[in-house]
């Protein structure tokens, strides 16, 4: 057990939409990730899908809206919702997924998540 400084974590890797895992809680992964530019749409079938800004404004087009999310603020994505974040500066997120859980919804295409 030991604590989890996330700014440090953060400051560790520069590229953008590539999680890291910082924790473990319940059989989930606690991720951090830079994004910046549009992720691809996409849906997980299975599971929510958290995201906590912590740094910087996410626009996340969800259905048929848009929702704004600054620092401090968070947003769930009900499982099979089909779903998008995007930045247009770098923004800073923190990510709850069952462990395992590919970013993309698909593991031919989802990123690595590496341990920090």
């Amino acid at each position: 057990m030991e604590k989890v400084n996330l700014a440090r974590k953060l400051a560790a890797f520069d590229d953008h939409r590539s999680p890291r895992v910082v924790a473990d809680f319940n059989g989930n992964d606690v991720m951090v990730v830079k994004v910046q530019g549009e992720f691809p749409f996409h849906e997980h079938p299975d599971t929510d899908d958290f995201f906590l800004v912590l740094e910087g404004e996410v626009l996340l087009d969800v259905a048929d809206a848009t929702h704004r999310l600054g620092p401090g603020e968070l947003f769930v994505v009900p499982a099979g919702v089909r779903h998008r974040p995007r930045a247009e500066t770098e923004a800073k997120l923190l990510l709850i997924e069952p462990r395992g859980t590919p970013n993309t919804g698909d593991p031919a295409t989802a990123a690595p998540k590496p341990r920090i």
